[in-house]
């Protein structure tokens, strides 16, 4: 029997769905220095507070919630909400410090932690479940019917995202040789509707109920498959620069602390969560009651997450998307997630 291969993104990950903002980041559009300084004027005892700009997309309900139920307040954290297309975007304005905290797949995150001083806090805890995988959808033109129809046909990744290589999984295991296909690079998901509506592209992986329910209304498409029927599995990871560690430790166990306790709080109020993101961002509460299930936190770390990084760092150097090999071990820095939650912590790389 074929081993099954796990492989890394976030989830929650990759989730960019049709409301994403796209293309660029967008700084300041939330922050928690507002109530922070509300509490230093009413004469409450406040240190100075812990200023993070945190990369995010607009689905991800895990920030938002940090912010608008005073979580992030709680934990004496100032906390700036950058939006990006997707978290590989993200994790890539680390690079010119427009953020300096990130998550996203395992992908993305390698390619960070092998060309930067950042480190790996912790896993996200979404994506490695069949479940999760169901919720990846493969779409395709209503032309393809058949594995050999995939040939030279036009399919689309999104940059900088593990997509290329569930395509060369799912093709490989389809008998159809990758070489034989056209990849078509795209900067998001609304990119790629418009693409596929207009037969630019003929095959695109989606997530996200509200950019499946967009898809389910094309008439010259329809859903091929999920990648449970593939080898493929997802997870993620949060990313910090080393320099935010050094500065301030204290600081960043705080934020796990947070994140955990908005994870919390989203797996118990789930009418309240659907409130807040659409006050926030516009999503319908009915979509984000559909998606809150597979897209709940449980930051951690284990040898199964390490297992998967561990097996896509070796593929991405077999492909040379990563030119030079590194010490993964080192990329990690799991004290302070051992020092917050120290349950959560069943494996150290």
């Amino acid at each position: 029997m074929k081993n099954r291969k796990t492989f890394g993104w976030s989830l929650t990950l990759i989730l960019v769905f049709t409301l994403i903002l796209s293309g660029c980041g967008n700084q300041g559009s939330a922050s928690s220095k507002e109530a922070n300084k509300q509490a230093s004027d009413n004469g409450e005892s406040t240190s100075a507070a812990f200023k993070v700009t945190i990369a995010d997309i607009v689905t991800n309900p895990t920030f938002q919630v940090a912010l608008e139920e005073g979580i992030f307040e709680k934990y004496n954290i100032d906390a700036t909400i950058a939006t990006f297309a997707t978290p590989a975007e993200g994790i890539n304005s680390l690079f010119i410090n427009q953020v300096n905290v990130a998550y996203g797949a395992d992908f993305p995150v390698l390619n960070a932690v092998a060309k930067g001083e950042y480190s790996i806090i912790a896993a996200t805890g979404t994506g490695l479940r069949e479940q999760d995988a169901e919720r990846w959808k493969l779409y395709v033109s209503n032309d393809i019917q058949a594995p050999e129809d995939f040939a030279r046909k036009k399919l689309s990744f999104s940059r900088g995202t593990f997509i290329p290589y569930l395509w060369d999984e799912f093709l490989t295991e389809q008998g159809v040789d990758p070489a034989e296909v056209q990849f078509i690079g795209q900067g998001g998901f609304d990119e790629s509707y418009i693409a596929l509506k207009g037969g630019e592209i003929d095959g695109v992986w989606v997530i996200g109920s509200v950019l499946l329910d967009k898809f389910a209304t094309l008439e010259n498409a329809y859903e091929y498959t999920t990648m449970a029927s593939t080898d493929v599995r997802i997870g993620g990871d949060i990313i910090i620069s080393n320099a935010l560690i050094k500065e301030n430790r204290e600081g960043v166990k705080n934020l796990l602390l947070a994140i955990d306790e908005a994870s919390a709080f989203i797996s118990n109020n789930p009418e309240r969560v659907a409130d807040i993101m659409y006050d926030n961002v516009k999503q319908p509460r009915e979509n984000t009651i559909r998606d809150l299930q597979d897209n709940i936190w449980d930051i951690h770390y284990s040898e199964e997450a390490y297992t998967t990084i561990t097996g896509l760092k070796d593929y991405m150097l077999g492909e040379g998307i990563i030119e030079n090999d590194f010490d993964l071990a080192s990329k990690f820095d799991l004290s302070l997630l051992q020092e917050a939650l120290p349950d959560r912590v069943t494996f150290v790389p």
